[in-house]
């Protein structure tokens, strides 16, 4: 009876520890597999930029509510009383509506101007300005 019994712990033993090791394999994930290399010539290539869409200026006419040389900006105030604020540089193509070229300082407050500005993030950037000139008293 103790032999038996000797063996039978043995067997439970041997089972218990047969077992515990099947469990521990199926525990045990497998490594992650290796991603596949990127062939050279795609690493070499620069991301594909999107094409930036072209804007199109937009014409406006009014009044000229501000004319700040310093900051390089002006207000132009449209008969429907709509404030268009544009920035302008020295690209910004001034003209008198009497055919000639001019700058942005001989442009008067109230003077009625035509501005075509394209739109550039949150700014509007004057492209040309045309304004008419006042005839003076006596002409």
């Amino acid at each position: 009876m103790k032999g038996l019994l000797s063996i039978t712990g043995i067997v439970l033993v041997y089972m218990v520890f047969a077992l515990s090791s099947c469990a521990l394999e199926q525990e045990m994930a497998a490594p992650p597999a290796k991603p596949a290399a990127p062939m050279v010539a795609e690493a070499k290539k620069p991301p594909a930029k999107a094409p930036a869409a072209k804007v199109k200026p937009v014409k406006a006419s009014g009044d000229i509510g501000l004319l700040d040389l310093e900051k390089n900006y002006m207000i132009l105030v449209t008969k429907e009383g709509k404030l268009i604020t544009a920035d302008f540089n020295n690209k910004t193509k001034v003209q008198k509506l009497v055919p000639g070229p001019s700058k942005m300082s001989d442009i008067n407050l109230g003077q009625n101007a035509a501005v075509t500005y394209v739109k550039k993030g949150s700014k509007n950037i004057a492209t040309a300005v045309e304004y008419a000139v006042k005839a003076k008293k006596g002409e």
